[in-house]
């Protein structure tokens, strides 16, 4: 009978002890404590240059904040980095201009940045032909 108690009371002082350790996690996840919920956040700026670590600067009525940022450094400077793009494929190449062209639908506007809905890129056509055939190498054993 003793044994049972015994192991009874070490589980409810393991189960209370991880119901704490619990609440403490929930706690550290929330830094801030702003109740604010109509943030309003500016671009990314880089710390030197124009990509890699940064910050990007938001208000709320009469608080603000910074949070860390990052840009990639092949990010495309004319969209902005915070416009994310669904590109199709090139089309062909115009023999007037030398380039060719895409569109991109605006998938996904982050920290409510103006972006534009539809973008057109455009690159120099390439002058390589390229060749379609490719040499096939047995898969069998000698």
């Amino acid at each position: 009978m003793q044994v049972r108690g015994l192991l009874l009371l070490l589980a409810l002082i393991l189960l209370a002890a991880t119901t704490e350790a619990g609440k403490n996690k929930k706690e550290k996840v929330k830094k801030d404590g702003s109740k604010c919920e109509d943030w309003r956040w500016g671009p990314c700026v880089p710390n030197s240059k124009d990509c890699g670590l940064g910050y990007r600067e938001g208000t709320c009525k009469d608080e603000s904040k910074k949070l860390k940022c990052k840009i990639p450094c092949n990010w495309k400077k004319k969209f902005g980095a915070d416009c994310k793009y669904k590109f199709e494929s090139w089309g062909g190449c115009s023999a007037q201009t030398g380039l060719k062209t895409r569109s991109g639908i605006l998938k996904k506007a982050l920290y409510n940045a103006q972006c534009e809905e539809i973008v057109y890129v455009t690159k120099p056509c390439s002058s390589k032909i390229k060749s379609k055939s490719k040499a096939k190498k047995g898969k069998g054993k000698d």
